[in-house]
This record gives C-alpha cells, structure tokens and sequence, in this order.
C-alpha cells in the first residue's frame, strides 16, 4: 500500500525554550535557548519552520522563509515571547491561520501574514515587559502593523501527486495600496544527526542540478535514525523550482561549531551581503532565493515548487493542487452533518485543518536527554534531579498530535486524548492509534502512569484515555456494525495498570477520596494543587470525580467484552464496586466529620485536611465541583444476561449494601428492576447544582459555561493570605507557569464533557425542570449553539471569538479566518491564550457534527 502519510505537516513551529533542548544546569529551558538563538543554533531533537514540512522520521525537512527587506532577520520561523517575557506566559506574537488539509495530507493550505514594514521584535518586547498581569497583552495586531492593509497574505499549499511527490504553491498577495518588495526563499535541509557523539558522523548532502533550478537532498552517507530495526533512507530528493533563483548552500551547524558554514549562513548573505554561503554549492543546508522587487498593489505573485523523488514537471502543479482541492471538497461533503449552515462548514473543516496541521514528529529519548550524546561533553550533573529522572523508558519517534505547535509543541495526555475524539470524524484509525501510544510501552512508566507532558511526566492529567477508548470503540461500531475488539481489549489491559496507579498514588488515606495533584486545572485553587500545603492534604472533588468516571469507564469496557469473553465480568464487577465506595465515600469519609457534597450549598467543594486532624472546606463555585457530574451511566440488567455472573453481583450488591448504594445507584421507571443509573449526584442534588449551572450570575456565559462562577467576581474567596476571585480573562495569578486561566474563562473540553454527561441525565429526568430552560434536553442545545456561537457570524456580521475592540472584524481577509484559542473570555467571549489550540477547541466541530444532524 503506498504510503500516503510518510511525507507531512510535522515540523514544529517551535523548538527553542523546550525541555528537550535544555541542556541547562537549572531547568530554565526559557533562557537557555532563546528565540535569539534560534536561528544560529542547530536543534537536539527536532527542527521548527513555518508551514514546515517533511518525512516521517524528519530527515530532511522543507520550509518556505521570506524577507520584506526591512526586517534584521529572515522571517525563517514564528516570533512569540517566552514565559518569563510574557505578561501572561508564552505568546506567539505572529498571524497565521490553518485552512485546510485532508487526513492523508494529500492536500494541505496555510496562510502567514507577513507585515510589510519591519517587523517589531523589540516593540512586542518591551511593551509587554512594561504590562503587569491585570492588563491584556499586547498582541502583533496591536502594534498598528498592519494599518492601511500594508502587508502581505501569503498561502502556502501543499499537494501531493503521489506519496513521493509533493506539488508546492506560494502565494503572496499585496494588499496594501502600495507595490511593495519581497523575497521568497524556500528552503531545504537535512536535521542535524551527525554532529552529536564523540566523533562526527558522515554527513548527508544537497548539491545543484546543473541544469535545472533544482536542489538535489541525497541521504545515502546518513546512518538510519537510531533505534529503526530497518533501513530507513530517502536516497535523492529534488526540489526544483522556476529559473530565476540564487540557489545558496550552508550547514545546518550551529554558531559556535568549527565548519566554516553554519546555520545562520543565508541571513548574514541575504541581509548583510556577507560571504557565509558556500561557493562550492553543497551543503547540509540550501534555498532558492527569489526576490520580486515590486509586487504590485492589490496583486499576487505565485512561486511553483515540486519535491519529488526524482524531477517532475512543474507545469502540471496547478491542475494537481486543482484536483486535490476538488477530492478534498469532496471528501468534506461526506462529513458535514446535514443541517449546518455554509459558515458553520466553513469552521467545522478549518477545525479539522487546524487538527490536521497540528501533527508533528515528537523526537524523545530521555535516557539520551538526561546522560547526553557525548561522553567528553555530559550534560550538568544537577539535570537528573530537575524533571523527568524516572522516565528514562520514554522514547518517541511518533507522529503526534500537539495542542499547539508553537505554544505547546509536546503532547499532553488529556489534550491528545480530547484530540483523538475530532480526529475520529474523519481518521478514526489514526485517533485509536494517538490514544493507543500513550499506553505504549514506550510511553506508559512501568507503573502504569501515563505521561502528563513534558515539563514533568510525573504529574497528573485527568483520567480520560478510557472513556475516550470507549467512545472510539463506539463510533467505530456504529459506523461500520462491528467494533474493534482487540483495540478495545488492549487498551482495557493497559488502562487497568493506570487504574491501579492512581488508587495506589492518590488516594493515600486508603478511603477512596482521591488527592490527584493539579489535574490540567493550572490555576484552578488557591495554590498549585502539585504542592502540599503546610503537610496537609487536599481531598480534591474533581480527583474524586475523576476516578468514579473511570471507574465507571472501566466498568463499561468490562461489559462490553464479557458479552465474549466471560474472565472480563470479574473486572466490570470489580470498577462497578470501586464506583460505589468512591461515590459513597464523597458524601460520607468513613468516621471522618466532613464530606465533599455540601448539602446546605447544593455543591461540591475540596477538603484541606490539616494535620490535626482538622478541616477547612473551600466553599469555592468551580468547575472542581461540576466534574463529579461526569460520572453517570445507565445500566439496564436485561442487556447483561449472557453475562450472569456480574448481574447476581450487581444485584447482591443492592441487596446487601444498601446504605453504600441508596444515593448512588437509582432505580429508573420503566422496566421493572432492570434499569439504574449509576451516578453521584440523585436526582434533588442535580437539580441543586443545574441551579448554579443555568445560573448567568453563576457558571452559564452568553458562550458556554465559565470555569468559575461569577458569584466570585464581587465575593472572592480567602484562606489565610491566600485568594480566588473571578478572572473572566488572562490570568492575573499565575500558578503552574500562569499561561493558562482557569477562573472564569469559558473552556471547551470541560463544556464538551458536561453536555456529553448531560445527555444522560437527560434521557432519564425527562421532567426535571431547568430554570430558564422548558427542559434539560433543551439546555443541553441551547448551551451547545451558544459554544458555536464563538465562532459564527452575528447579527452584526462579526464573530465573537475575535473580541469586541478587534480593528479588522468587517475584513473579510481577516474575518473569515478562524483561530481555536485555548479559552474565551468569560462575558465577551474574546479567544484568549494559545491562539491555535485547536487541539481541543477543535472539539467545536464534534459539536457541529452531533448538534446539527
């Protein structure tokens, strides 16, 4: 079968300032490696561009760089500001969109804007050094940059004319009133394998077609990337291009390196008119440098490119990028659901781009990392204790999907599970491989922890992957009658390894009330939940939450394969009592004088337990105490019958222990003693708590619901010198880094697992009576237009993702392009944080799918 995905988008937006290019004595990935540095120190463990792309293994590796003539370096990679920079934590300070592509990257389109005048990397510096946390950030758009349209809209689109051979197309638009000059170099280069042990390796080589415009990559002298069990070579690569170019040569060596060309050869010839390339024309780096000195106003010019395994015609370019835009256009109308409008479509597949770009070559050997290549150059003895010492297992040479390739170019367990849910609309197999890996040997600590993310694989994210499972295993069977057993089989054997992890890890007082760490909710609490507080404990109401679900995700797996394998019933009666302790312990901590559910407030709150024995309970309005909804299912015993065994548990169970499961378990009308929902929350609790939910003043925003409650705003909560109010916006207290808020920004996976959580209620309380809703079905839909709603025209004409102050809101060449923020502010609904996270903002066009059908 021809490999259609060997060649792709997976080349990071950034690799300086992360943990794997930190060699440092103190962890400071930051300024170990600055942006300042990037383009004159070769890469460790993976290569950063824009637009980038390349193979598989990412041996060689192409990007398009240009040059208004103005700026002090090649526009080689995006520009954004570090955590220490940044008033509100990293920020790319750049405008570029994704806006399309297909799952076999068959055809993909990319947009960079790129300002005519001389970019402002100071400017962005100090303004931003100047803000203090209250104060928003001051973004490339702000600078006045862009005024008078003067400045370029360039789209990059990629084609493929076979799985070798990929058709390129750069396009630069003036749109400005003024012609205006810019140089577009395309470039080509090998990753830097060779030059990192005790003595160099043969180096691989790009040369010049003495014919043609045509740089020819040849890889035969590079040893297969360690630890590949075969030959991995590309042979020949031609890039070939139109005449009128400057093919230039360097190496992809750093600064401080002893060859005499190195990787910042083109800027100091481009810029400076110096002689750094070299005049032999070989290298392990090289461009094509085109310069048009006069684009005309309100006109494009169009540069064609094909990099192939042998030369290709670039006459046929353009009917290839036609045809596959055609397939692609084909494709989506297969997936659109039936009643969305023109603009939703038009989100729901700039949704599935931005998924499909996100894509990128994750390069780990932490062994490597922490002991270093060469053994007469060690890394810092202090660097095994900093982060990541008992992950010495983890090795990634996978294609992963990152949440966002310049502010988070690493995988996260809880953002790539969410992934995995988009990805299934339109390439499930890929989604069940993303979430298989994170239970992969190579991935999963022996232990059974499922690495949270680079900073520190030892923290916790919440516990999804089996739900998430289960849901792939689903729509797989619905789609096609038959569901994947053993994907499904596999992934229940690794995640019970998991399970046991966390009962073992967090839940140390043995009463099934669960501790859990930050949990992704960065600045949720009063402090970072990873710490302890002066040796105390805190008894976390969405750990707890977290685990039922899990427990009840489990128990759901169990089932479904004893239907043909009767060994599993033990484990699906195994997770259903594990449900049942946890559920009863959250409303009744064995001796203990305190519970998580506060009846007088109708709410879940945390428990800090002091070492006295005393307790505070933080009476704070959050998404900590809105997660324990997540774990409801309902069971219906006459589905079970070719499996006894679990329904004489179950129903022994009732019998036997009713003070564990009379708030837990709910009989349900309709078939006499069949049907029980399985929750923790009775029917009176939910009502209480959809109080808060329904509430504007509370959680409910005209845009989904915020992660804390409104009531925070004017009535903050305080525990010794210690505050949390409502921050509707950026973080104003940064904990765990402080480039994430989750005090009162609208999110979308927490929204996304309510509503899927809601549904089952729903199903079951068909008159429970919602306050400003006629029913909770209808809640459900009104909450899930409003989260699209971010993103759809108004009645104004603007989107509301963009804010209300945004200059270019009525500009189509602005407007009609999408960006998935990480999270939107609580009353506006302005897209806030990493502006591509389309990881799991993408979840909007799951929301499309299931709501427009």
């Amino acid at each position: 079968m021809p490999q259609w995905h060997k060649w792709g988008p997976y080349v990071s937006e950034r690799s300086w300032g992360t943990v794997r290019e930190d060699y440092s004595e103190n962890g400071d990935a930051w300024r170990y490696f600055p942006f300042d540095e990037a383009h004159k120190k070769t890469y460790r463990w993976g290569e950063d561009g824009i637009a980038g792309w390349c193979d598989r293994y990412q041996i060689l590796v192409f990007s398009p760089v240009f040059w208004n003539g103005k700026d002090p370096l090649l526009k080689e990679r995006l520009f954004g500001l570090s955590s220490p920079e940044g008033n509100h934590g990293e920020d790319v300070k750049e405008c570029y969109y994704y806006l399309d592509g297909t799952p076999t990257h068959s055809y993909m389109k990319y947009l960079y804007k790129y300002p005519q005048a001389e970019f402002p990397y100071q400017h962005l510096k100090e303004t931003n050094a100047a803000r203090g946390s209250n104060e928003p950030e001051y973004e490339l758009i702000d600078t006045g940059i862009f005024a008078e349209n003067r400045y370029f809209d360039i789209f990059i689109e990629y084609a493929k004319a076979g799985p070798e051979d990929t058709c390129i197309k750069i396009e630069a638009f003036n749109r400005g009133d003024q012609a205006a000059p810019l140089h577009i170099i395309p470039q080509l280069w090998f990753r830097n394998q060779w030059a990192w042990k005790e003595e160099r390796l043969e180096e691989p080589v790009i040369t010049k077609d003495p014919r043609e415009m045509c740089l020819i990559a040849d890889d035969t002298k590079l040893l297969s990337p360690p630890p590949l069990r075969f030959d991995y070579h590309l042979g020949k690569r031609y890039l070939c291009g139109p005449k009128g170019a400057s093919a230039l040569f360097t190496d992809n060596e750093s600064y401080f390196s002893e060859q005499p060309y190195r990787k910042d050869g083109f800027h100091q010839a481009i810029i400076q008119g110096e002689e750094t390339v070299n005049p032999k024309e070989q290298g392990t780096k090289a461009c094509l440098h085109y310069f048009f000195p006069e684009i005309p106003a309100h006109k494009s010019v169009v540069l064609h490119l094909r990099l192939a395994d042998r030369l290709k015609p670039l006459e046929e370019i353009e009917s290839i990028i036609a045809e596959r835009k055609k397939e692609a256009d084909a494709f989506y109308q297969t997936i659109h659901p039936p009643r969305a409008t023109e603009d939703e479509k038009k989100i729901q597949r700039q949704a599935f781009a931005g998924m499909l770009w996100s894509k990128q070559i994750y390069l780990f050997n932490v062994h490597r990392w922490l002991e270093g290549d060469n053994p007469n150059a060690p890394p810092p003895g202090s660097r095994i204790h900093i982060r990541n010492q008992h992950w010495m297992h983890l090795h990634s040479m996978r294609i992963l999907s990152m949440p966002d390739k310049w502010e988070y170019p690493w995988f996260a367990a809880w953002d790539l599970s969410l992934h995995c849910l988009t990805f299934a609309l339109i390439d499930l197999e890929f989604a069940k491989d993303q979430l298989w890996l994170l239970l992969f040997d190579q991935f999963q600590h022996p232990n059974g922890e499922i690495p949270a993310y680079e900073w520190e694989f030892s923290d916790l994210n919440p516990p999804i992957q089996g739900w998430v499972a289960y849901r792939l295993y689903q729509l797989e069977k619905e789609k096609t009658g038959t569901g994947d057993r053993v994907f499904l089989e596999k992934c229940f054997f690794k995640l019970s390894l998991n399970f046991n992890f966390w009962v073992n890890k967090v839940d140390s007082s043995g009463c099934n009330v669960f501790e859990g760490g930050f949990l992704g909710l960065d600045n949720i609490a009063l402090v970072d939940r990873s710490m302890k507080i002066e040796g105390s404990v805190l008894k976390q109401s969405d750990g707890t939450g977290w685990m039922a679900t899990f427990c009840l995700n489990l128990m759901e797996i169990s089932l479904e394969l004893a239907a043909k394998d009767p060994a599993f019933e033990v484990m699906a009666t195994k997770f259903f009592q594990h449900f049942v302790y946890i559920a009863h312990a959250m409303n009744q901590m064995g001796d203990k004088q305190y519970n998580l559910w506060n009846e007088k407030d109708g709410f879940f709150y945390d428990i800090l337990l002091l070492p006295d024995n005393q307790f505070t309970q933080f009476r704070v309005r959050s998404l900590v105490g809105l997660i324990p909804l997540y774990a409801t299912r309902v069971l219906d015993l006459e589905n079970f019958n070719q499996i006894p065994q679990f329904k004489t548990n179950f129903e022994w169970f009732l019998q036997n222990k009713t003070a564990l499961t009379e708030k837990c378990i709910i009989p349900l009308e309709g078939k006499e003693g069949s049907r029980y929902l399985l929750s923790l929350l009775t029917e009176d609790r939910l009502e209480k708590i959809l109080r808060y939910v329904c509430d504007p003043k509370e959680f409910r925003s005209p845009y989904g619901l915020r992660s804390l409650s409104k009531f925070h705003e004017n009535h903050p909560f305080y525990y010794k010198e210690l505050e949390v109010g409502y921050e509707p916006g950026e973080a104003i207290h940064r904990i765990k880094g402080g480039n994430s808020n989750w005090r009162g920004p609208v999110w979308f996976p927490t929204n996304y697992l309510l509503i899927e959580s809601l549904k089952i209620f729903a199903s079951v309380f068909k008159t429970l009576k919602v306050k400003g809703s006629p029913s909770l079905e209808e809640m459900i839909r009104s909450l899930a237009n409003q989260m699209i709603s971010l993103f759809t025209l108004d009645a104004s004409g603007k989107r509301p993702f963009l804010g209300p102050d945004f200059p270019f809101a009525d500009d189509p060449h602005f407007r009609d392009y999408i960006l998935f923020y990480e999270y939107y502010h609580g009353d506006t609904g302005k897209g806030l944080g990493a502006s591509h996270q389309t990881g799991w903002t993408g979840l909007v066009a799951n929301l499309i799918d299931e709501f427009r059908r």
